[in-house]
């Protein structure tokens, strides 16, 4: 018989090691198929919730943010790009970081309707992978109907303003319990594991988890 495991998986879009580690955890719950029946919610998280409209260059933003150079930046993406393929994840190139609050409010309202999780996926493919502006709400309805969502629903969505108090507090809430990075990944509401884990690390964590559970 399959043990439930709930997985709360608070992220933001824009984050490379989110796309990273989400790949993970799946590849990791295919490992574990035969004994872990395990439902995945994505809650948000903003890296750069005060970035203006049309976005910044990765560049200046991570520069300026972390004071990093542009050869020392470019050597992190080398390696994320690699940790990337590695859980089979292909990441593009992207020039530029964008807000996300409005991707977060559609996934909201996509969680609603059974399709939350397929979103979060095609919208991180939308970005890192093909460099997309994640602000612009014809990429976002263009990702929303990509997994069979509606297209005129996505857009009244996004053009109405809809879900931005539940988004707020969500925030809210993942800051009250303590979380300041992504992804910050949470099982049956107890056990914390964070970053772009290998795939061995969450299987090794799931497992230790399931045990102490039918302890």
């Amino acid at each position: 018989m399959k043990q439930p495991l709930t997985i709360d998986f608070v992220s933001d879009i824009a984050c490379p090691w989110c796309a990273i580690g989400l790949s993970s955890l799946q590849l990791a719950l295919s490992r574990l198929s035969d004994t872990v029946d395990a439902q995945i919610v994505v809650h948000p998280f903003e890296l750069n919730p005060d970035m203006e409209p049309g976005g910044e260059a990765i560049v200046d933003y991570l520069g300026k943010k972390y004071g990093r150079t542009p050869e020392q930046i470019a050597e992190t993406q080398a390696m994320i790009r690699e940790r990337g393929a590695s859980v089979g994840f292909e990441f593009g190139q992207r020039t530029r970081v964008y807000n996300t609050f409005d991707a977060h409010r559609l996934l909201h309202w996509a969680g609603l309707n059974g399709a939350q999780l397929p979103l979060k996926k095609a919208l991180l493919q939308a970005y890192h992978a093909e460099g997309k502006d994640l602000s612009d709400h014809e990429v976002l309805v263009e990702a929303a109907q990509s997994v069979g969502l509606d297209a005129v629903q996505a857009r009244e969505v996004l053009r109405s303003g809809d879900y931005a108090a539940e988004v707020r507090a969500e925030e809210r809430n993942n800051q009250a319990m303590g979380i300041q990075s992504v992804p910050s990944i949470i099982f049956n509401r107890r056990h914390l594991m964070t970053g772009g884990q290998p795939v061995e690390a969450f299987v090794q964590g799931i497992q230790q988890i399931l045990s102490e559970a039918a302890g």
